[in-house]
């Protein structure tokens, strides 16, 4: 029987009760947003399987892609997991290649070369820096062998890991140009492996985690900075490293979460407040990977310890996250029992002392003045304070970062290409790492110019990659406010630890090719854009014709500025005309 009695009448002062059988309609501001696609929680939460929520499948190719090459559905899996591998492979391949063709060309010592590439050597050979000569890059390039090691120790404002990296290209290959670029050009190909399988986990395609690798292998700034020894790409690496180290930590611990909820007699497995708010999630071996990496990224540079920051709060968040789907009812309150303290312990410790042995170098130098700059610092300077309790190499270690600290915070000496982070996305201000004005029938100027050619190696993104990021970005941000989409949110959180920390130093010394630690990111936003752009699982053929036509224009133009500007990244002698078709904006001269 179906009840019609009348509800019973408000309390004085409420608002009156809706109607039977009638949601509540929502505020004004919540309907304004949803005329922007934003999606309440609990709508936005899918009906599937609670486990397929905590680990989603793979997406699979149509049958029809298979059956066009005449193979039967049973070879369809096998297929999907050596494409899995072999998607990625090729792109980093192709990356490879375009990272060591004439990787030893120029043969010059390039910008910030000057420093880093004889730093390294020294760090290989002795274990800390040196103070060189101003006028030894000649020498080096002429004759590398014939060039003594300084004695006296350098005073230096980076920590030791990266020149560790570039040192041992120079261990390997010798003092040379091809030498200290050689593991810079094997992290950027790596990087772009890397890129593509993290990719994959984050979209559950292994096509658009190829796509956002191809784009990365086809950046000009990451070519650039691959083919230089410079810090930043070391410090990208590490940081990318990091970032996939914590995307395999969340799907082994969602998976961990789903096999302890119960299953139902029709097999789908079913949230369970009590699991989902109690469970121990156990030793966590990539978290611990992750603080490992970003230690080294924090000896590579300091801003490796602001990334620790933002994947600390990422990682934890998504524990929260897959609590509540579990079940949790308080899923915050049960991350802050469960999954804060270790999630502390297993990253920020492990950075901190992986950060220090990258010192060990230094710290194992003789401390009778005869070791690394200020090794001996707390045995001069520091007997009987305080601190006279810790070990000499410790004191020692942290005057001498307090020292590298007040020339950070007070560089503001202005530079030819130094630039705001304001302009950055749009690549407002490139630098140019090397310029030469061969004449005409020398250094492959044609001998039929009328004036001088140019060579150059201009550290600048391809302009068509980073304009398109700008939308990316922008959609990424949609995405992650309105839709809920936890892949926009990672996106966003990894990119925004590369870019927002330097709005706080605007007054300081910057340059651009800082840049280079956020294109991965940028790049999976861009490929996330072009994702949506062949639509959704479900829509019409005509709809996923238009988005593949849209997307593969996008693609194309992309790697057309790519190859159009390859001779700038590589340093090829261009006529003059040729290099000034190339100077799009006047900021770029």
């Amino acid at each position: 029987m179906t009840s019609t009695a009348t509800p019973p009448p408000s309390p004085a002062g409420a608002p009156p009760a809706p109607p039977a059988g009638r949601e509540e309609e929502p505020s004004t501001w919540l309907r304004r947003l949803r005329a922007f696609g934003y999606v309440p929680r609990g709508a936005a939460a899918p009906r599937a399987d609670v486990r397929t929520r905590l680990v989603p499948p793979y997406a699979k190719p149509s049958p029809q892609l298979w059956m066009t090459f005449g193979l039967p559905p049973g070879v369809w899996g096998i297929w999907q997991r050596i494409l899995s591998w072999a998607g990625p492979l090729l792109v980093a391949l192709v990356a490879g290649v375009l990272r060591f063709a004439h990787l030893g060309s120029p043969k010059a010592v390039i910008f910030d070369e000057t420093y880093y590439a004889k730093d390294a050597w020294a760090t290989i050979k002795q274990g800390y820096e040196a103070s060189w000569p101003k006028d030894i890059d000649k020498s080096i390039l002429a004759n590398p062998d014939g060039v003594s090691l300084p004695l006296d120790p350098g005073y230096v404002v980076h920590p030791p890991v990266g020149k560790w990296v570039i040192g041992l290209g120079e261990w390997m290959f010798g003092f040379t140009p091809f030498g200290w670029r050689f593991m810079t050009a094997v992290l950027g190909t790596l990087s772009v492996l890397m890129l593509c399988r993290i990719g994959r986990r984050l979209f559950r395609s292994t096509s658009l985690g190829c796509l956002a690798g191809a784009l990365l292998a086809v950046d000009g700034l990451h070519l650039v900075m691959s083919r230089t020894a410079l810090l930043d790409l070391v410090l990208m690496f590490f940081v990318l490293a990091a970032f996939g180290a914590l995307f395999i930590d969340r799907d082994k611990a969602r998976a961990r979460l789903a096999a302890a909820l119960p299953v139902d007699d029709e097999g789908r497995t079913r949230p369970d407040m009590r699991i989902a708010e109690t469970l121990r999630l156990g030793v966590r071996p990539y978290r611990i990977l992750a603080g490992v990496f970003l230690g080294l990224a924090a000896g590579t540079k300091w801003n490796g310890f602001v990334v620790v920051a933002f994947f600390g709060i990422l990682t934890v968040l998504w524990d929260a996250a897959a609590r509540r789907t579990a079940g949790a009812g308080a899923p915050y309150a049960a991350m802050l029992r469960r999954d804060a303290l270790p999630g502390f312990v297993s990253t920020v410790p492990v950075a901190v002392v992986t950060y220090i042995a990258s010192w060990s170098g230094w710290i194992l130098s003789p401390d009778n003045g005869k070791g690394g700059y200020l090794r001996d610092w707390a045995a001069k300077n520091d007997q009987g304070s305080a601190l006279s309790f810790l070990p000499e190499w410790l004191r020692s270690l942290w005057h001498y970062e307090t020292e590298v600290y007040k020339f950070h915070v007070g560089l503001t000496s202005g530079h030819t290409y130094e630039s705001n982070p304001w302009s950055w996305l749009v690549l407002g201000r490139p630098v140019s790492y090397f310029y030469e004005s061969p004449e005409p029938g020398t250094d492959g100027c044609p001998a039929t110019e009328a004036g001088k050619c140019a060579r150059e190696v201009l550290a600048l993104g391809t302009p068509l990659l980073w304009w398109a990021g700008c939308f990316a970005l922008l959609y990424v941000l949609w995405r992650w406010f309105f839709r809920r989409d936890w892949r926009a949110g990672a996106i966003a959180c990894a990119l925004g630890a590369g870019l927002l920390p330097w709005f706080n130093y605007q007054e300081r010394t910057i340059f651009f090719f800082y840049a280079v630690v956020f294109v991965p990111y940028l790049c999976l936003a861009v490929a996330m854009m072009i994702g949506a752009l062949l639509g959704p699982a479900g829509s019409s053929e005509r709809r996923r014709a238009l988005g593949a036509i849209g997307a593969g224009v996008l693609v194309l133009l992309i790697v057309w500025n790519f190859i159009y500007f390859w001779p700038i990244y590589t340093g090829q002698t261009l006529p003059m005309d040729s290099w000034r078709a190339r100077m799009w904006l006047d900021t770029w001269v």
